[in-house]
């Protein structure tokens, strides 16, 4: 499913999850706040707060897929889908927010001690919501991957972390009961070092949408597969994919086909291969770029043999492709992609080029460097 109504299901499914967190978060939050001010536990209270911030942060995750959802317009022609990365920023502030603040006041409390009554309403309410808190962080995070929602993902495993917060809480409660220790307020400060923790995880991985990373191979492997499953297509390389939210992309790649394919020939299989990559992969070709290949020359293929065993041969060469002999103007073309693993990737491509000039000569060779961008 691809297009409107695969864009129409995963908003629906980020939204009535996140309602489901609002709700649960909402009731958690006011049931801990509650015996936490009754008992004067700090810990039960950070808990609480870091149970609101849950809560808002799925209002912004509603707000955020809602306007990232946002048809094209003249002045964002290729969407809103990004501001799902903003959201993710705003959520990660709150974050940082709730546990900057929760640490200072759990250091007051390590100074100056409060006595903590812990009643049964006190263990009863932090059992519940640390059961509560891993079959909500489980829904929440399979219907993330469901919907390929970063947010939802990060929440759901939020919820499963602040699952092992809450028994932090309780044991720090046990230890009191059974031997008198009270060390409430240096469990509340490790927990409000682990929700700055996930505050400045999120940041990252925000960071990381908006900069632009390596798309996952599942992804560019599926979409080669569309294309190499033409008979005509020998290969697909040079796949780039630019992200426009977490389930846009935009793209382009080069294809190898015979060099008797006439321009009517090759425009048919384009528009054939944009339909079908769209279909089944929802990725939008901006382009597809062709490379030629010799068939109608055994002895040209023969050459062709003799430079991919060369060029494969030395060490961070991960492929080569684009290959032509222009037998007229006696040139040879081709790309060569280069592991970014290489210190010195330009000289290894002239060393390459030497050697194929050693073992070509009266040839002239044009390479092209290509860099490691996606799993292909």
């Amino acid at each position: 499913m691809a297009g409107k109504e695969q864009t129409a299901s995963r908003e629906r499914t980020i939204v009535k999850t996140a309602v489901v967190g609002i709700v649960t978060n909402i009731l958690l939050a006011s049931f801990k706040a509650l015996v936490g001010f009754a008992s004067h536990s700090t810990a039960l209270v950070l808990d609480a707060v870091n149970n609101t911030t849950d809560a808002i942060s799925s209002i912004v995750t509603i707000v955020g897929t809602k306007l990232a959802s946002r048809k094209p317009d003249k002045k964002h022609p290729l969407g809103h889908g990004r501001i799902e990365y903003l959201s993710e920023m705003i959520v990660a502030a709150l974050i940082l927010y709730a546990g900057i603040t929760a640490l200072f006041e759990s250091v007051e409390k390590v100074l100056v001690p409060v006595e903590v009554d812990y009643s049964a309403a006190y263990l009863v309410v932090v059992t519940v919501a640390i059961a509560v808190k891993i079959i909500l962080g489980l829904y929440v995070r399979r219907q993330g991957k469901k919907a390929n929602s970063d947010l939802l993902v990060s929440s759901g495993t939020d919820a499963l972390f602040d699952a092992i917060l809450s028994t932090a809480v309780l044991v720090s409660a046990i230890v009191y009961l059974v031997f008198g220790f009270n060390i409430e307020a240096f469990v509340s400060i490790i927990i409000s070092i682990f929700i700055i923790k996930t505050g400045v995880e999120i940041i990252r991985e925000a960071v990381d949408d908006m900069l632009g990373h390596r798309v996952e191979s599942d992804l560019t492997k599926k979409l080669k597969d569309v294309v190499i499953a033409f008979p005509e297509v020998y290969g697909a390389y040079d796949i780039v994919l630019h992200n426009y939210g977490p389930d846009i992309y935009l793209g382009s790649l080069h294809i190898e086909i015979d060099d008797t394919m006439t321009a009517d020939k090759i425009d048919s299989l384009t528009r054939e291969i944009n339909t079908k990559a769209y279909e089944e992969t929802g990725i939008i070709l901006t382009a597809v770029g062709i490379y030629s290949r010799n068939t109608s020359d055994d002895e040209l293929m023969e050459i062709r043999t003799q430079i991919t065993k060369l060029v494969v041969d030395h060490d961070n060469v991960l492929q080569m492709h684009g290959f032509y002999i222009d037998e007229a103007k006696k040139r040879i073309s081709l790309d060569v992609v280069i592991d970014f693993a290489e210190e010195d990737r330009m000289a290894l491509l002239e060393h390459i080029r030497q050697d194929i000039q050693d073992a070509v000569p009266g040839y002239e060779i044009i390479m092209t460097l290509d860099s490691d961008i996606s799993d292909q």
